[in-house]
This record gives structure tokens, C-alpha cells and sequence, in this order.
């Protein structure tokens, strides 16, 4: 298997990985698929519950997991967790297991975009736009040791982000020897 073979979104809550991954995986006509999404399906409950029950360590555990099976298959497009690359293996794992594009966003647009979402247990029960910042102080560079492309989503439709990152695929692509 070929790093080129699958498509691998981070970024921060509120980037647009889910969009941008399906719309991704049809031009590509991969699958697509969204590692919380597949945590969700295994454990039979939602993220906020494994939150409550095992804390964030093990829900990390079981993204780690996930992230393991899912990077053995070819043809994907997948959309990570905001904190995936928090941990030195998953970085590794997702480095090696596919073109890795990170989807820069501002912090004021992921904190419109995650205004009215009740789902995100890390954003429970504190200043939002705090929680949100300081997550990004910590991530922004974990995303960028990982990133193979980088795009930013500011003022950009989809359909214009999925191009530029196609295009920026095809160029990897082609400077890598095929096997």
C-alpha cells in the first residue's frame, strides 16, 4: 500500500472534515469515513457517553483503535476527531497511512460553527471560545508536524476547498514514485 493511497482530514471541531471528506470521496470515489462516526457504530453509544463512562483517555484509546483499523484499508477518505493527532502513535499512524491535509480554521469560525452543537464534550460546561483557543494553542502544531497539505477554510465554499486540495493531491501524487 502506497501513502497515496487513502485521503486523511484533521483539523480542529468546526473545519469541515465531514463535508469536505464526502464530498472528497466521491470525486475520488473512495470511501468515506469519519473515525468518530466508526467509534460511535463499535461502541454502541455516542462520544459524550464514552466521555462520561471512561473519560477522555478512553475514548482515546478506542480513536487509537479505530484509527489502527481504518489506515489498514486502501481507497478512504477520513475525517479525524479534532484530537486525534494528540497522541504521538496516532500522528505516526496517520503520517504513514495516507496524504494528510490539514483544514485550517480560524478560531472565530470554529466557534460559529460549533455554537449550537451540544454533542462536543469538550466544549460542555465552560467558555466556549476559551476551550476552543486553547485547544488550537495545543493542536495547531501537532496538525501542522502531520499536515502534508495545508488549506485554509475562511471564506471558502466547499466546492472551491475540495478543488484546490484535489489538485494539491494529484501534484503529491505525481512527484511520488509509483510502487
Amino acid at each position: 500500500m502506497s501513502k497515496t493511497d487513502n485521503i486523511i482530514l484533521i483539523g480542529p471541531m468546526g473545519a469541515g472534515k465531514t463535508t469536505i471528506g464526502r464530498l472528497l470521496a466521491a470525486e475520488l470515489r473512495f470511501s468515506f469515513v469519519d473515525s468518530d462516526h466508526e467509534i460511535e457504530q463499535r461502541c454502541g453509544a455516542d462520544i459524550s457517553w464514552i466521555f462520561d463512562r471512561e473519560g477522555e483517555e478512553g475514548f482515546r484509546d478506542r480513536e487509537s483503535v479505530v484509527l489502527t483499523d481504518l489506515l489498514a484499508r486502501a481507497g478512504i477518505v477520513l475525517a479525524t476527531g479534532g484530537g486525534a493527532i494528540e497522541r504521538p502513535a496516532n500522528r505516526t499512524l496517520l503520517s504513514q497511512g495516507g496524504i494528510v491535509v490539514y483544514l485550517h480554521t480560524p478560531l472565530a469560525q470554529q466557534y460559529q460553527r460549533t455554537l449550537r452543537d451540544n454533542k462536543r464534550p469538550l466544549l460542555q460546561g465552560g467558555n466556549r471560545r476559551q476551550v476552543l483557543k486553547r485547544l488550537m494553542e495545543r493542536r495547531e502544531p501537532l496538525y501542522r508536524e502531520v499536515a502534508d497539505i495545508v488549506v485554509g477554510t475562511e471564506r471558502r465554499g466547499s466546492r472551491q476547498l475540495v478543488g484546490e486540495i484535489l489538485e494539491r493531491i494529484d501534484r503529491i501524487r505525481n512527484a511520488v514514485p509509483s510502487r
